[in-house]
């Protein structure tokens, strides 16, 4: 539109209802509004352009503003849930705007107001929601010293985060292990590069990105004086990002939100950190490809709950290095698989469900009836739960009992309030149980039609007519009628007033049944509204449990997690991790966790042990050989040991690590000018920059993007700064034999490779790691394996063997023609080709050498 909407004189031109929609428009010109009007939801002008775009919709037209026609669309409202989801799914917000009033008193369009704005990040509906995924709202803010803040919430579950990050790089980590639905930035951001490819980011003004008021925000929520008890108190540009985040759920929310009650500083000290390119390349909950097949999650994963799979996952991108958090968790493992526990208490704790979520929902006075019956099967199942857990004697596991007490009033309340299997919304009704409340049985009673009364007067009126088959009947659209056939209506007293005519019936109304009528549908108005009352107030009942109902979810999802872990034990045959305070690793026969499950043979276990005499292991080996396999299992096992899970292998004691880091393949970054060679130099700089002595780093194929001697030159350089300067446990596994020159040079570098056979020159792949270089590369049988032609691969040959011999590889003539390939055999390889060494003569033999030096 070429004018403005919003004018006062614009707006007064419309109809009183556009007038209506444009001024609750004006407060929400950023995202979608759905108006509420009848059945349906409508959007109007670019709203409705909009939103035929993206939910491939009908668009209509409505009326006329500046002369143009409105454009129009519109959604049945029972199904907005369905164009909800696929609109959040897209990175959109919708400000759902529903009639308040009476249309009955209204005079003019019934008044309506916005009662909640649905946005990507602050979802709680069931049907909008990833079930096993967290749903994360992120906010981020840098200050002039380049600090970055960050804050995260998960609405779903009260859990409330800070951390802060002073590099792009541990940024970029962040927000890739965090994966936000939905990003907040001021509008001043500097390194939009960093976020602009996120689905959901939105700018906020730069006056919510504030400390004081982001202070007094926090203080507010949580109920105290200032901030110290959190330990946040110092982080301020994480506080910034903190305070415009709740700001902004204050705003789209509109209602208290009790179930957020402290807000947690991350400290990096605390965990192993991961970079971004770790993360990918050892595809712990995404694939390289995006998807989420073959991935350590999907290998680890069979938990009973979807909160459990949530915390799981999150363990996964957070490993952590207290030592007594960890063994903490291997002896809860531990104590349930000793005691045989987990197919009951899988059992179990499928009967408990996702709590979690429903007890926000019920914090945020968005759940829905049968969220309440989840709730009461949930506290129903807590009695046998408890009974199966005193099996287990472990610390851990006993501090879960105590943590999960059962609630008998609530659950009695529970029990009493609401029907066994309710409809699916509060507005349909019959939700309340009969004998919860008297008034509303009485509704009922007449709003399903007082059946006693309903005889009496049929019978009256059968003795007062004297027809015995007069009925009185009900039906939606006519209401109550009394019912007579053809051949008796000269009996009908003079009383009756028709109704409607049937082809073998009249039906009649009579002032008494009339009366009847109005006060039944009358009754059943009240009975809805009633019992919409009485479902608000069980909100209010359950509002003083919240705290103990989250701190109840919390450990349940923890338990899943640890008995998730126990089973997996078993079925993998996985063994538990020593965890030790030195800095060395040593696993026997460890295997790779989600390569194992996708192999059809049987996968050969390999060793790895790193210390101080084997600070690196330089691995050499053919292309599909198995290195990258190996290198990775490494890193997973350290990995799953710092979750707190056991371990693929025979055994592991697995030393202190304070990052892991991976250079592993490499894709171009197109998108932002960076050649392949530039990504790796990129991940190696970081690697160099930021690993430690207890670092843990995975290095595969340095250089291979530039030429011969400028890659190996590369590798070489940076293999002995990591063995020299930083002194990390490092796998490096290469395919410059020249690199293996330096365990001989050096203390602390040890040579490994993946052994293979050749036979006829094809190679057979034993992917077993022994000790020692690696006798040659075997590339060429890898590149006949791959189908490469033979002429290529003979011509390849001859070259081979003369760059071995360090002879020139082209003679003056072939550098000034181009390279000719016969595809047929010379006469020269087919006299070969029939030669048996073996059953030659010596005769024999020297006549062959003539004959081969003529052919020449």
């Amino acid at each position: 539109m070429s004018f403005d909407l919003y004018a006062p004189h614009t707006i007064n031109q419309q109809t009183p209802m556009m007038q209506q929609y444009l001024k609750i428009k004006a407060d929400h010109r950023d995202i979608l509004l759905f108006y509420r009007m009848g059945d349906f939801y409508e959007l109007f002008f670019d709203d409705a352009k909009r939103a035929a775009q993206l939910l491939d919709i009908s668009q209509t037209h409505r009326g006329k503003a500046g002369g143009d026609p409105i454009p129009m669309a519109g959604v049945p409202y029972h199904a907005v849930e369905n164009y909800l989801a696929r609109l959040v799914q897209m990175g959109e917000s919708v400000a759902i705007c529903e009639q308040i009033g009476d249309p009955a008193t209204s005079k003019g369009p019934v008044e309506r107001k916005v009662v909640r704005i649905v946005t990507p990040g602050t979802i709680s509906d069931e049907a909008l929601l990833q079930e096993r995924q967290d749903n994360l709202l992120t906010s981020v803010w840098q200050n002039k010293q380049g600090v970055y803040g960050i804050a995260y919430l998960d609405i779903n579950s009260g859990r409330f985060n800070v951390l802060e990050v002073n590099t792009d790089e541990a940024f970029n980590s962040s927000l890739q292990r965090l994966a936000p639905a939905e990003l907040l930035y001021p509008e001043s951001f500097a390194n939009m590069h960093l976020i602009e490819h996120l689905k959901g980011a939105r700018r906020r003004p730069e006056w919510e990105f504030d400390l004081d008021t982001a202070k007094h925000l926090l203080c507010n929520q949580f109920g105290t004086k200032d901030l110290v008890g959190f330990g946040v108190d110092k982080a301020h540009a994480a506080l910034i990002a903190a305070g415009c985040l709740m700001q902004y759920v204050k705003d789209t929310q509109r209602i208290a939100l009790p179930h957020i009650r402290a807000i947690t500083l991350e400290q990096n000290e605390h965990a192993v950190i991961l970079d971004a390119a770790t993360r990918k390349n050892l595809e712990l909950t995404v694939n390289l490809s995006g998807g989420f097949e073959n991935t350590l999650a999907q290998v680890l994963d069979k938990t009973a709950t979807a909160m459990g799979s949530r915390l799981l996952k999150r363990r996964i991108h957070t490993p952590v290095r207290c030592k007594t958090e960890l063994n903490s968790r291997l002896n809860a493992i531990s104590a349930i698989i000793d005691a045989q526990l987990c197919g009951e208490l899988h059992d179990s704790l499928k009967q408990i469900g996702d709590i979690e979520r429903v007890i926000a929902r019920l914090a945020l006075h968005t759940a829905r009836p049968r969220d309440l019956t989840r709730l009461r099967s949930a506290l129903q199942a807590l009695a046998p739960l408890h009974q199966l857990l005193d099996d287990a004697n472990d610390a851990r596991v006993k501090h879960i009992i105590d943590q999960s007490k059962q609630l008998p009033e609530l659950e009695n309340l529970l029990a009493r309030a609401v029907i066994d299997n309710p409809p699916v919304l509060i507005r349909d009704g019959g939700v309340i149980a009969p004998g919860y409340n008297a008034e509303l049985d009485e509704w009922r009673a007449l709003s399903q039609g007082a059946t006693d009364i309903l005889e009496k007067l049929e019978q009256r009126e059968r003795e007062r007519t004297g027809i015995s088959t007069l009925k009185i009947g009900y039906n939606k659209v006519h209401g109550f009628f009394i019912e007579v056939s053809r051949a008796n209506a000269h009996l009908v007293p003079a009383d009756y007033i028709r109704r409607q005519t049937l082809k073998n019936n009249e039906r009649y109304i009579i002032p008494e049944l009339k009366e009847h009528e109005d006060k039944v549908l009358g009754s059943q108005s009240k009975a809805l509204a009633l019992e919409k009352q009485l479902y608000e107030q069980l909100f209010e009942f359950i509002a003083p449990h919240l705290e103990q109902l989250q701190t109840m979810a919390a450990v349940l999802a923890d338990l899943d997690v640890l008995n998730n872990l126990a089973e997996r034990a078993q079925a993998l045959n996985y063994a538990r991790p020593t965890l030790c305070d030195n800095d060395n690793i040593a696993i026997k026969q460890g295997r790779h966790p989600v390569v194992e499950q996708v192999m059809k043979e049987p996968f050969i276990a390999n060793p790895v042990e790193l210390n101080n005499e084997r600070k690196m292991l330089i691995i050499t080996g053919p292309n599909m050989g198995g290195k990258s396999t190996y290198m990775r299992q490494t890193a997973l096992i350290v990995l799953m040991a710092h979750i707190g899970s056991y371990v693929p292998a025979d055994s592991a004691e697995i030393g202190c690590v304070d990052r892991i880091f991976t250079r592993i393949g490499a894709s171009d970054d197109l998108a932002s000018g960076r050649s392949t060679f530039m990504v790796e130099m990129t991940e190696t700089a970081t690697i160099l920059n930021n690993a430690t002595a207890q670092s843990l780093v995975l290095m595969d194929e340095i250089g291979r993007g530039t030429s011969t001697y400028d890659g190996l030159s590369l590798a070489y350089a940076t293999a002995d700064y990591l063995a020299s300067k930083i002194a990390a446990k490092t796998l490096f596994a290469t395919h410059y034999f020249e690199l293996t020159e330096l365990a001989e040079q050096q203390a602390g570098l040890v040579n490994v490779h993946l052994d293979a056979i050749e036979h006829n020159d094809t190679i057979a792949f034993m992917h077993t790691v022994l000790e020692g270089a690696a006798s040659k590369s075997f590339g060429l049988q890898v590149a006949a394996l791959a189908g490469v032609p033979k002429a290529v691969i003979q011509q390849a040959k001859q070259k081979l063997k003369m760059l071995e011999n360090h002879q020139p590889v082209t003679t003056p003539t072939q550098q000034q023609q181009a390279l000719v390939f016969d595809n047929e055999p010379s006469e020269l390889e087919l006299t070969l080709g029939q030669v048996d060494p073996d059953s030659l003569t010596p005769r024999q033999a020297h006549q062959l050498l003539y004959q081969l030096k003529e052919l020449l």
